[in-house]
């Protein structure tokens, strides 16, 4: 890469977290806990927030930034279905939501009535690690299906990350997923990981992950 390169991309770099340290202070003034949820398109991102909505109302008020390639609401919609105000952002194509697209979801939010502000970020498991959003933790959902080896195949996002959530343990007795050769990969890049174990479907494990939640949201 050359020199110009390096430069232009550090600019783009920096201009970004500049605009991520404005979103955390807007959700540090409006008391709201800032999750960045990022996953492999299929790991359960929108069920998991869905799941985590119907455990958590009414007593915590929460707010989606759905994030996505194309000018869809799918996600959105179900949010909104769910009874929780949800904003649809269209990257345009790019593989991951930055500071300024989080920064335009916020204004759309009405983050004083809020606890707490889940991103779903475009699914992908190696530009989303790269931006900051402002946001107070990282959390990753690792499903059953997409093997044992995908901390070891992208590592980088497991280095950055606060939480882990493995989903879909429902499969473990038809998928040949080793899941003690996966912790040991994770434990490598980022020792003593916060990490659930949890069904989406079934909703085994949630009760620990709301109450870690809950647990963050009383200290925004």
């Amino acid at each position: 890469m050359s020199a110009s390169r390096v430069t232009i991309v550090e600019r783009i770099m920096d201009a970004n977290d500049q605009v991520a340290e404005l979103n955390r202070r807007r959700l540090d003034e409006a008391g709201v806990f800032g999750i960045n949820l990022m996953a492999s398109p299929g790991a359960g991102k929108t069920s998991t927030i869905l799941k985590t909505i119907q455990m958590l109302q009414p007593d915590i008020k929460i707010g989606v930034v759905e994030g996505d390639t194309a000018p869809v609401t799918i996600d959105a919609d179900k949010v909104l279905a769910a009874g929780m105000p949800a904003v649809q952002i269209n990257t345009g194509g790019d593989c991951h939501l930055d500071a300024p697209m989080l920064d335009q979801g916020l204004s759309q939010l009405p983050l004083n009535e809020l606890d707490l502000m889940i991103v779903e970020n475009v699914g992908n498991l190696i530009c989303p690690a790269a931006f900051k959003l402002g946001t107070h933790a990282n959390v990753l959902i690792a499903s059953i299906p997409e093997g044992d080896d995908k901390p070891y195949k992208y590592p980088n996002i497991y280095r950055g990350l606060d939480v882990l959530i493995i989903n879909k343990i429902d499969l473990l007795p038809y998928i040949d997923f080793r899941m003690d050769y996966f912790r040991q990969g994770v434990e490598a890049l980022n020792p003593g990981l916060i990490t659930f174990e949890v069904s989406a479907k079934t909703g085994e494990g949630f009760e620990a992950c709301t109450q870690w939640l809950r647990g963050m949201v009383k200290k925004a």
